[in-house]
């Protein structure tokens, strides 16, 4: 097994248990997180997908972030001993009006990442490659705000990522963006669930 190869299949498993740990709502997902933008670093350069390898310098700072603000939101709380979740910041939808400005920045992003690829970089798949950057850049935004619609944007991202990373040789990964779509949609009715639980016992 080449170290390409070694990439792939741990960035596939660290991968697997950041997705995880998004669906409890888990903050350790941040931690995971870092380690496979990382090594994702090395792999998607190494692949010639350089608007990935662009992303996860993005995502590292994001990371940051969301495990500062899901931090301060949870100040000294504790996990709960039933479900297993760390309580903190609410889920909640992403307002209208954020929702609006994020669309047109993502199609912005879009637009700007294929045209830098088509024109400027030996990519073949400039068209998908930006699609998926684009989002997953308004992604990780809404993740860190722990809004409920993050997961219909990852749920995208992941059904282009899945048959991109199968052109590209990159099996592992690619089966594994596959589990994410499951995953994703199984994550939005939990949080679904557990936001109307939150809204209701507040109420």
């Amino acid at each position: 097994m080449n170290e390409v190869n070694v990439l792939d299949l741990t960035t596939a498993a660290l991968g697997l248990a950041y997705i995880l740990l998004e669906y409890r709502a888990s903050a350790w997902m941040w931690a995971v997180g870092a380690v496979m933008q990382l090594l994702g670093i090395v792999l998607y350069y190494q692949k010639g997908l350089y608007a990935d390898c662009g992303m996860e310098f993005y995502y590292l700072a994001m990371t940051a972030y969301g495990a500062w603000r899901w931090r301060k939101a949870s100040g000294n709380a504790v996990l709960s001993p039933a479900a297993g979740e760390e309580r903190g910041l609410p889920i909640t939808h992403i307002p209208f009006c954020l929702a609006l400005l994020w669309t047109g920045i993502a199609l912005s992003l879009w637009a700007a990442i294929w045209y830098i690829l088509a024109h400027f970089t030996d990519s073949t798949v400039p068209v998908a490659d930006s699609f998926t950057t684009a989002l997953s850049l308004v992604g990780i935004w809404a993740l860190a705000h722990k809004y409920l619609e993050q997961w219909l944007v990852w749920i995208a991202v992941d059904i282009v990522t899945c048959w991109l990373y199968f052109t590209k040789d990159i099996p592992f990964k690619a089966s594994l963006y596959g589990l994410y779509v499951v995953i994703a949609v199984a994550g939005y009715l939990r949080w679904r669930r557990q936001m109307q639980a939150e809204t209701k016992k507040n109420s």
